[in-house]
């Protein structure tokens, strides 16, 4: 209860009142927000919930008095006995989700809940509304049935009597009135020799609410019949409260289970609600790390993160530019976390320890309480808190109460104590002689909220690392002070005043300069890695280019040697055979140097400067080496840095005398063709021995003159162009090259 008391106190400062109001409606039945049981099986619990779709329970009370009265063998009334079967009922439920997995931790703690028999079988006996179901007993539904009856009777009798002639002139209308649950009539004066009855009232007009002899002679019988039906109910009670008696220590059981899974549900599913997460991440050096973090209470909050790694964070700068707010939200993700409670917070990337003790010293400002009073309050908490173990605490503007200079050393030395004793904490404040006092302490870590000197406003954001200005005339004149009041009060503040805050706020714009210098630093480095990226992949491409044009080398030297037969003379046919032969010996050699530089055992030897070595498919030099990383230079040219590792060193095996294939130029070979008059045929086998002749010659771009004529011309050259295995691309010359009549070729 103490407990309770303090953390419902800790909801008022931290503004979260509306938030757990808001959550509680989510419980089944009321009850306090704290849960007992082991943090990580909770939190384990919290996560299989959420991926089960699953109903909510009903409302129900709770049940501890009425479990009390069962041990001292007392009767329970049947709505009482209807609540046990609601919490029974829904644990049988839940046993029968087909989509829970097995072995998981609600799976193996839903098979722990063993349900009597006899209390199964009770549920049976129930309706979904509490009604005992018809069948059960028998005297039961034969006093129900006559109680129907006779309520039947008194509507057909009311219905008679209304109707009749000779009552219809005293009506004053044909309703029935309920007094006092009685069925009456409204009646003129002069009814009493037509109808009998008693009068139970009279209207404003004078008329007469008259309750017939009829309906209440029915009345009386079924006030008899209901007395009957409550003896039944009360012995049927009595019955089942019997058997609850023999099962009162799993009641108390499941009763307590109840709650605690109501716990769990209503987290669940108030997250889902809110679309709120659960922090689970925690931390055992007492690191609060927040990340995109928004308080409950703001409308339109903007985002908090924060890492908050040292002892006391001391939070400094502008007025009303969302310090307390800060202070309030740490605070308070610290308490939700406690409290498995979901928040607004991406929370894969934050961090919330727990801390036994959490404590919030924050002034009201509509609090009307003298200086002397807000002090003496402040140095009762204090007095409060001096010898509490892991605690963290906030306090909003520590300064407030009594002189400024006094309170800087008596602060000092208070949190300096706090400090020994490993506690977290936050501040505010809007002095600097305390903040100056503690900036040399190592557990400290400073933050001024950011001013936007062009607009003059608060940004509410935050520069860690730096004391700030508090802006107090800039606030004032933004709330309507005028200028020359303004002027004033800095006259009598004072130059030397004055230019120390110009000093503090030199020292904040050179932190926000470092501090833009540092993301364009984790830019650059951002930039640099996805060009080392784009580096890496350009190698891989350059490998299977490589490939590739090996491929297309050897396949266009064949190419070659078969154009060669085709397009010389009978009388070189013997010579072309010679270098023919010559070119496949040329080969074989060629093949068998290269087998040996693949099948030359790897050496043991360590990679130096000037090794040749083999990275994937690319060959290289070492041309520098720093421990085992190796700066190659591959033969394409490109430079790299290597783990040694990843090198295959490779003999430097010289060839000597290399041969070279020799082919001989066709003669008065040109890089351009006029096919002007011929026919198609003749022009297609003129261009075909044209390409293959640019080709031998390594022209890569030729010109063919074909003029525009009919267009048939240009059609067959185009479609044969189209066709050709080693055309690349071939478009129309410009106007001074022939324009339509002439096409450009690529090879």
């Amino acid at each position: 209860m103490q407990e309770n008391h303090r953390y419902q106190v800790l909801i008022d400062k931290l503004d979260l009142k509306d938030f757990i109001d808001s959550f509680k409606e989510f419980f089944a039945r009321k009850k306090p927000i704290h849960i007992e049981g082991d943090r990580l099986a909770l939190n384990n619990f919290i996560q299989e919930l959420d991926k089960i779709d699953f109903a909510p329970p009903a409302k129900t009370k709770e049940l501890n008095t009425q479990i009390l009265h069962l041990k001292k063998f007392g009767v329970l009334k049947l709505e009482e006995i209807f609540e046990f079967i609601k919490i029974i009922r829904y644990f049988m439920y839940l046993k029968s989700l087909s989509q829970i997995p097995q072995e998981s931790y609600i799976w193996k703690y839903l098979q722990n809940i063993q349900i009597p028999t006899p209390i199964i079988d009770l549920t049976k006996n129930f309706e979904i509304t509490g009604e005992i179901k018809t069948g059960i007993y028998e005297d039961l539904d034969s006093l129900k049935q006559s109680v129907t009856r006779q309520k039947a009777q008194i509507s057909k009798t009311l219905n008679e009597i209304i109707h009749s002639q000779k009552l219809s002139p005293y009506l004053v209308d044909k309703q029935i009135h309920y007094i006092d649950t009685n069925e009456t009539l409204l009646l003129k004066a002069g009814f009493n020799h037509i109808i009998k009855g008693i009068i139970i009232s009279r209207s404003q007009n004078g008329f007469f609410y008259l309750l017939p002899e009829q309906i209440r002679s029915i009345r009386q019988k079924i006030s008899e019949l209901d007395d009957k039906l409550q003896a039944c109910l009360y012995e049927i009670c009595k019955n089942i409260s019997s058997i609850l008696n023999k099962h009162t220590l799993f009641l108390s059981f499941i009763n307590k289970e109840f709650d605690k899974f109501d716990h769990l549900q209503a987290r669940v599913k108030f997250a889902k609600t809110y679309n709120l997460e659960f922090v689970t991440n925690k931390t055992t050096n007492k690191t609060i790390i927040l990340k995109d973090f928004s308080h409950p209470a703001l409308q339109h909050p903007k985002p908090i993160s924060i890492d908050f790694s040292s002892n006391l964070l001391m939070i400094t700068g502008v007025n009303a530019g969302g310090k307390t707010m800060l202070l309030k939200s740490i605070l308070t993700s610290v308490f939700l976390s406690k409290y498995l409670l979901p928040m607004k917070i991406n929370a894969f990337h934050s961090k919330i320890p727990n801390f036994k003790n959490i404590f919030a010293i924050i002034a009201d400002p509509q609090n009307s309480k003298n200086d002397i009073s807000t002090f003496a309050g402040r140095m009762l908490n204090f007095s409060q808190i001096l010898g509490l173990e892991d605690l963290i605490i906030a306090i909003d503007e520590i300064e407030l109460g009594t002189d400024a200079d006094e309170a800087s050393s008596l602060y000092k030395v208070l949190l300096e104590f706090l400090l020994d004793k490993n506690a977290k904490i936050i501040v505010t404040t809007h002095h600097k002689r305390l903040a100056a006092l503690m900036a040399q302490d190592e557990r400290i870590q400073m933050c001024a909220a950011i001013f936007d000197e062009e607009k003059q406003i608060p940004t509410y954001e935050f520069l860690y690392g730096s004391i700030g200005k508090s802006y107090a005339f800039e606030s004032a004149k933004r709330y309507g002070i005028p200028e020359n009041l303004i002027k004033k009060a800095k006259e009598v503040y004072g130059q030397d005043k004055e230019k120390l805050n110009e000093l503090i706020e030199k020292s904040a714009q050179l932190e926000m300069a470092l501090k833009q210098k540092m993301l364009d630093l984790e830019s650059k480095i951002t930039q640099y890695e996805r060009k080392k990226t784009e580096q890496q992949n350009l190698i891989y491409k350059l490998e299977s280019d490589y490939i590739k044009e090996k491929n297309f080398l050897q396949n266009t030297y064949q190419e070659a040697l078969n154009q060669l037969k085709q397009s010389i003379k009978d009388k070189e046919i013997s010579d072309i055979h010679r270098n023919i032969n010559n070119a496949n010996k040329i080969l074989s050699s060629f093949k068998k140097q290269n087998e040996i530089f693949k099948n030359t055992s790897e050496s043991k030897k360590e990679i130096k400067i000037g090794d040749r070595i083999q990275y994937g498919s690319a060959k290289g030099i070492v041309k520098g080496k720093n421990g085992n990383i190796c700066q190659i230079e591959l033969d394409e040219g490109i430079k790299l840095k290597i783990d040694a590792k990843k090198l295959k060193l490779i003999p430097n095996i010289s060839i000597q005398n290399k041969p070279k294939l020799h082919f001989q130029n066709p003669i008065n070979l040109n890089v351009s063709l006029d096919l002007h008059g011929l026919r198609g045929e003749e022009a297609i086998e003129k261009l075909d021995k044209f390409l293959s002749d640019a080709l031998i010659g390594g022209f890569d771009e030729v010109i063919v003159y074909h003029g525009i004529g009919t267009g048939k011309l240009s059609f067959v050259i185009k479609e044969f162009l189209k066709t050709h295995p080693k055309v690349l691309a071939f478009y129309d010359a410009p106007p001074q090259m022939g324009g339509f009549g002439a096409k450009i070729i690529k090879l």
